[in-house]
C-alpha cells in the first residue's frame, strides 16, 4: 500500500467518525489523483440557442403570469432581483442534485452506491421531475461535501476535515459523465467561511462547479463543537460568499455562479434580509430539514418561504424522511409548494 492510499484510508477512517449524517429534522434539528483544475477543459460550451430559448422560456412565463397572477404566492414573492445576466441557470432550469460524499455511505446517495447505479439513479429522478414539470428542462448536480465538520478536533481544533483534492477530482470526473453541475459544500465547524472558501476557489473557476454553505454546522458564534447544537451563519458571511464568487466570475469571463444556502430553523440564518444580491450570483435558500411531509412543508412555509431571498431549494431524504413509515414526498408533491422550488436535493 502507498502513501496515498494510506492517507486516503486515514481520511475514510475520520469521516466514519466524524459528523456526516447531517441535518437535523424540520422542527429543529481511491479516487485517482487530481489535475490542476487551470489545465482541465472546460465544461462543453452551450450550444448558441440556450440562451435564446431561456430568454424565450422567461418570458413566455412572465406573461402568463401577468394575465393569471399566482395569488397562492406568499408575500414577497417573487423577489425583485437584480437585472438577469446572460448565461444564469436559474430559473430557466431546475436543479435535480445528489448530495453526500464518496467516504461515507451515511452521509448519502453520492456515497452510498456505486458511481454507475448512482448516476443510473440520478437519471431517474431527472425525469421523474422533467414528468411533473415539462415546462421547466432539468440540470442534474453532484453536491459533494469538501469541507466536513467533524466531532474531532483536529491539528488545528477546527472541528472539519478537508477533502484532497483527489475526491474532488474523482466526482468532478462523474459528474463529466452526466453533463452535470457540481455544488462544493462547506461545513466549516469552528473555523469561518472566509478562511475555508479560499480552499475551494481553484474549482470554483470551472464554468461548472457552484458553492454551497451549511450554516448547521458552522460553529464559530457558537462556541462547542458540531453536533451538540445547530450552527448558524450570518448575512455577513453569506455576503462575503456572494462578492468572492461575483469577483471571480468577473475576472475569470464566467456564466454567472449558484450559492446555495441550507436552512431548516430560524437561527440558521441570522439577518436574511441584509442578504446582498448581486447579478453574478445565484442565491438559492434550501429546505433540508427531514421529517414527515406535514413538517417539511411547514418548515419550508416558515424558514424559507416566509423570508424571501431569492430562489428555493428543497431536499428529500431517502431514509430520514421515510424512517418512520412516511413516504417520500413525490415530484409533483413538492410542485405544489409556493413559491416551487426550483433546486431539488437528494441525500
Amino acid at each position: 500500500m502507498d502513501s496515498f492510499d494510506v492517507r486516503l484510508r486515514a481520511i475514510a477512517v475520520l469521516l466514519v467518525g466524524g459528523l456526516l449524517g447531517g441535518c437535523g429534522d424540520g422542527a429543529a434539528e481511491s479516487g485517482p489523483r487530481a489535475a490542476d483544475p487551470a489545465t482541465q477543459s472546460a465544461a462543453p460550451r452551450r450550444p448558441p440557442s440556450w440562451e435564446d430559448s431561456c430568454v424565450a422560456r422567461l418570458r413566455a412565463k412572465e406573461a402568463q403570469a401577468r394575465q393569471q397572477p399566482d395569488t397562492t404566492l406568499p408575500p414577497g414573492w417573487p423577489v425583485p432581483g437584480p437585472p438577469r445576466r446572460p448565461g444564469s441557470l436559474l430559473p430557466c432550469y431546475r436543479i435535480v442534485a445528489f448530495y453526500g460524499n464518496p467516504f461515507s455511505k451515511r452521509m448519502g446517495i453520492l456515497g452510498e452506491l456505486p458511481p454507475d447505479q448512482m448516476l443510473a439513479r440520478l437519471d431517474q429522478e431527472v425525469r421523474a421531475w422533467e414528468r411533473a414539470d415539462p415546462s421547466t428542462p432539468v440540470k442534474p448536480a453532484l453536491h459533494l461535501v469538501t469541507v466536513v465538520a467533524q466531532g474531532d478536533p483536529g491539528r488545528d481544533g477546527m472541528y472539519r476535515v478537508v477533502m484532497p483534492d483527489s475526491i474532488v477530482q474523482l466526482v468532478l470526473d462523474w459528474a463529466k459523465r452526466r453533463d452535470a453541475l457540481i455544488f462544493l459544500d462547506l461545513q466549516v465547524g469552528l473555523s469561518t467561511v472566509p478562511a475555508e472558501l479560499p480552499k475551494v476557489l481553484k474549482w470554483l473557476r470551472l464554468p461548472h462547479v457552484h458553492l454551497a454553505l451549511d450554516p448547521e454546522f458552522a460553529m464559530r458564534t457558537k462556541g462547542v463543537p458540531p453536533g451538540r447544537r445547530i450552527g448558524t451563519l450570518d448575512a455577513q458571511d453569506i455576503n462575503y460568499a456572494i462578492d468572492v464568487l461575483a469577483d471571480l466570475v468577473e475576472r475569470e469571463h464566467l456564466p454567472p455562479k449558484i450559492l446555495i444556502v441550507h436552512r431548516f430553523t430560524r437561527g440558521m440564518i441570522t439577518n436574511a434580509r441584509q442578504i446582498r444580491l448581486d447579478p453574478r450570483v445565484q442565491v438559492v435558500i434550501n429546505m433540508d430539514g427531514w421529517g414527515p411531509p406535514w413538517l417539511k412543508r411547514d418548515s419550508y412555509q416558515d424558514y424559507v418561504a416566509a423570508e424571501p431571498v431569492q430562489f428555493t431549494g428543497f431536499k428529500l431524504f431517502y431514509k430520514n424522511d421515510t424512517k418512520k413509515g412516511h413516504p417520500l414526498m413525490t415530484p409533483e408533491e413538492v410542485l405544489k409548494l409556493r413559491p416551487q422550488p426550483i433546486y431539488i436535493q437528494y441525500q
